[in-house]
C-alpha cells in the first residue's frame, strides 16, 4: 500500500510535529510561491510528465464569456479524451482510482466510464488570497482538540498541513468568493432513472473572506447561508437559514427553517452531522453537503499522504445549457459523455469515528485536490466497515474570480443504487453570480427570514 503513496519531504517533516496545543509551524513558509504554489501544492509536475507544472492557473475568462451570472464557456473546447477507462481496461488504471470509483465500475459495469483528458492545472485564486494564505501559514493554529482554528483570515488556514484535521480545515475554509447568489436544482435520481428537480435560490456570505474583518476566525463565523425553495409547488416558499461557525464546540451551528404553510420560523437544531437531508431523499447527510462540512470533532483524522488520482476536473460540459437534465442524469450515474477526468495529485485524509462518538459513517476518506484544497472524491463506510457511499465533486475553475469549486456535487449510494445531484443550473437562464453587492449581515437573521417568506 505504501508504494502507492508519494510523500514529499516537506510533508514528512511537518507531519512529525504534533498539532496539539502548538502554534503554527513556520518551516517551509518561504517555499510558498516558489517550490510550492501559493496555496501549498507542489509547483513541479510529476516524473512521468502526465501531471504538468503549475504555472499560475486559469486567471482570465475565455472569449465568448458574457460575465458574472452567465453560463461558463469551456476554456478547452478542442480537448478530446486521451482514453476512456471502462470495465474492460479497469485493471490497467486501478492504482490511480479510489475504492469508491472502483465500486462504481463494479456497480454499473456496462455503463459507468471515465473519459480521461490532458491534465490542465487550472486552479487559481486572487493575489490577496495568496497573500493571506502566506500570513496564515505563520500564524494560524488549531484550538484545543482541533475543533476550530484562530489566527487566520481570507485564505487557506494551513497551506503546510501538519495533521489530517488541518487538511480538512483547508477544504472547509477554502476560497469561494465573499458573497455568492445562485438559482439551481437538486435531484434524487431513482433506480429507474426518474427524478423531480427541486429548485431553490441560495445566498452565501463568506465572512471569513470579508476583507473588512481583520481576523474572522476570532469572530467564529465562517459564513451565512440562506436557501429559499421555488418549486415544486408543494415545497415552494420554504427556506433554511444557517449561521456556520468555525469552532462548533465553542458555539454550535445555528439553523432556522421557515414553513410557508404555517408562516413560522423555527429553530432547526439537528441540522448537523449525520442528519438525513429531506431534499436529497435521504441520500446525503448534513455533513455530506459540499462533500464535507461542519465540525470535524467526531473523527480522528489522519494525513495519509499524497496520491496521483484521476479526479473530475475542468467540468464545464456537465453544466452547459446545451445539455439537458434528461440527457445528463442517467440510471446510476451521470452520462459519461459529458464528464471530464484528469490525473492530479491529491492529499489523502482519512477520518475514523472516535470511540463513543455517533455517526452513520464509521470511516470517511477524503481526496483533496492539491491545487485548491477542494474535495474531489469522498469514500464513506458504514458501521460494518463496508464501503457505502461515494461522493464526487465535478470541479471547474470559476475564472471570473478566479477559484476552483465543484460545478456539480454527486452523491452515490452503492447499496440503494440511487444518487443525488446538487447545483444543477443547465436549464436555468443564469448561473452563480459573485459580483452582487455584499449585503449586511442583518439580511441573514431569523427576522429577515420571516420577512422574506412567501407562499
Amino acid at each position: 500500500m505504501l508504494n502507492r503513496f508519494r510523500f514529499t519531504s516537506l510533508a514528512l517533516l511537518l507531519a512529525a510535529t504534533s498539532w496539539q496545543a502548538q502554534a503554527a509551524d513556520t518551516r517551509g513558509v518561504e517555499q510558498l510561491g516558489s517550490v510550492l504554489t501559493p496555496l501549498g501544492a507542489e509547483q513541479a509536475g510529476n516524473a512521468a510528465g502526465t501531471i504538468p507544472a503549475w504555472t499560475g492557473g486559469l486567471t482570465q475568462a475565455p472569449a465568448g464569456y458574457k460575465g458574472s451570472g452567465s453560463h461558463h464557456v469551456d476554456p478547452y473546447p478542442d480537448d478530446q479524451p486521451l482514453f476512456t477507462i471502462t470495465q474492460a481496461n479497469l485493471a490497467q488504471y486501478k492504482d490511480q482510482l479510489t475504492p469508491g470509483q472502483l465500486a462504481l465500475f463494479a456497480a454499473y459495469p456496462n455503463t459507468f466510464q471515465m473519459p480521461i483528458y490532458t491534465t490542465r492545472r487550472s486552479g487559481a485564486a486572487p493575489q490577496w488570497v495568496y497573500d493571506n494564505t502566506r500570513q496564515n501559514a505563520a500564524s494560524a493554529r488549531l484550538t484545543e482538540g482541533g475543533s476550530g482554528f484562530v489566527g487566520a483570515s481570507g485564505g487557506i488556514p494551513f497551506p503546510l498541513p501538519q495533521s489530517g484535521v488541518e487538511a480538512v480545515w483547508n477544504h472547509i475554509a477554502r476560497y469561494r468568493g465573499t458573497y455568492v447568489i445562485r438559482r439551481s436544482a437538486e435531484v434524487a435520481v431513482q433506480r429507474n432513472g426518474s427524478f423531480l428537480p427541486i429548485i431553490s435560490q441560495q445566498e452565501g456570505l463568506f465572512r471569513f473572506y470579508d476583507p473588512k474583518l481583520t481576523d474572522p476566525a476570532n469572530n467564529n463565523i465562517l459564513f451565512y447561508y440562506l436557501s429559499q425553495t421555488r418549486s415544486p409547488a408543494r415545497l415552494a416558499g420554504g427556506a433554511v437559514l444557517v449561521h456556520e461557525t468555525i469552532d462548533q464546540l465553542k458555539e454550535a451551528r445555528q439553523a432556522w427553517a421557515y414553513n410557508a404553510g404555517q408562516r413560522r420560523v423555527r429553530r432547526a437544531p439537528s441540522l448537523a452531522y449525520d442528519t438525513p437531508i429531506a431534499a436529497a431523499d435521504g441520500l446525503r447527510t448534513a455533513d455530506d453537503t459540499d462533500l464535507y462540512n461542519g465540525s470535524p470533532d467526531r473523527y480522528q483524522w489522519q494525513l495519509v499522504g499524497k496520491q496521483e488520482i484521476y479526479i473530475p476536473y475542468n467540468n464545464y460540459r456537465v453544466t452547459s445549457p446545451t445539455v439537458k437534465y434528461q440527457d445528463l442524469l442517467q440510471v446510476g450515474h451521470l452520462n459519461p459523455a459529458h464528464t471530464r477526468y484528469e490525473l492530479h495529485r491529491v492529499w489523502v485524509v482519512e477520518g475514523t469515528l472516535k470511540p463513543g462518538s455517533r455517526h452513520l459513517y464509521s470511516k470517511r476518506r477524503l481526496y483533496l485536490d492539491e491545487d485548491s484544497w477542494q474535495a474531489a472524491v469522498v469514500d464513506q463506510y458504514d458501521g460494518r466497515g463496508e464501503l457505502w457511499r461515494v461522493s464526487m465533486g465535478y470541479l471547474k475553475n470559476f475564472y471570473e474570480l478566479p477559484t476552483t469549486w465543484s460545478a456539480l456535487d454527486v452523491y452515490h449510494d452503492l447499496q440503494a443504487r440511487r444518487y443525488h445531484v446538487q447545483n444543477l443550473d443547465n436549464e436555468e437562464p443564469n448561473t452563480i453570480a459573485f459580483d452582487q453587492p455584499v449585503p449586511d449581515v442583518g439580511e441573514f437573521t431569523p427576522a429577515a427570514l420571516r420577512r422574506q417568506g412567501t407562499r
